[in-house]
Order: structure tokens, then C-alpha cells, then sequence
């Protein structure tokens, strides 16, 4: 199970995702890439698009991504007009800004109340998750 799945099933009540966009301006397909995950959600198949994506990020071009598309079996003609979408590409420009303002460097990236993180496993995750419960409780018993 990836290790995400495995961190919100652990703590089922006290985390919750939030995915952010950092296309890397490296990668000649990457915002391309973003775009289409963010299309791909209006068929409720973000998830799903991002980790193919992921798995074939070395070999990402514009037939990749209509391929991907058409292996989820998305409405071609919705996704099409969806990854034309200005409003796609402004939230795509937020998160990028929102990211440089934090310090993002790289992707994929990972913060717990505002503080990355630097061990990227279960156990990785449950000691910054469990030290930041830690000073809720302490907040809340003040």
C-alpha cells in the first residue's frame, strides 16, 4: 500500500490531504501534466490520472496524456475543452507561487502543519504527525 494510504488510514480523524500543483520548469511536459490531472478531476479521476502520470513521468508527451485519458475512459471531447480551461492554469499558477513562497524546491513535496518533511515514510510521517498532535493537546489542555 502507498505509503500515503497508509498514513490516512492510520490516522483516519487527524490528517487530511491537501495536493498542491509544482510542475517542475524542467520537465517539458510538466505543466501539461498538471493541467491534465486537474481536467481529469472534473470526471472525478484525479487520483487516478496523477498516479499514472507518476508511473510514467519519464516518458510523459502529449499522446502519453491523451493515452492516459483514454485507458480511465474520460469523456475525450469534456476533457479536451477542460484542458483549455483558464481557470486550470490560474490554480496551477497559485500553487506554484504558494510553493516558492514556502521553500518548495522539488516534487514531490510534503508539509505537516507548515513544516516539510524530510523522511518521506510511514514511520517518517507518524513521529512529525504524532510531535505535532502532541502540541495540539498541549495547546488544548491550556
Amino acid at each position: 500500500m502507498p505509503v500515503l494510504e497508509q498514513v490516512l488510514e492510520k490516522y483516519p480523524e487527524d490528517v487530511k490531504l491537501a495536493f498542491k500543483n509544482f510542475p517542475l520548469r524542467q520537465h517539458k511536459f510538466a505543466q501539461q501534466a498538471a493541467v491534465a490531472a486537474l481536467a481529469a478531476d472534473k470526471q472525478g479521476k484525479f487520483w487516478e490520472f496523477h498516479d499514472l502520470l507518476f508511473k510514467h513521468y519519464n516518458r510523459l508527451n502529449q499522446e502519453k496524456i491523451q493515452g492516459i485519458a483514454q485507458e480511465l475512459k474520460l469523456d475525450e471531447a469534456q476533457f479536451g475543452t477542460d484542458m483549455k480551461d483558464p481557470t486550470l492554469q490560474a490554480l496551477i499558477s497559485r500553487d506554484v507561487s504558494e510553493g516558492v513562497r514556502i521553500g518548495v524546491r522539488g516534487t514531490p513535496a510534503v508539509f505537516i502543519n507548515g513544516r516539510q518533511l524530510r523522511n518521506p515514510t510511514v514511520q517518517g510521517f507518524a513521529a512529525l504527525i504524532d510531535k505535532e498532535l502532541g502540541k495540539k493537546e498541549k495547546q488544548a489542555g491550556q
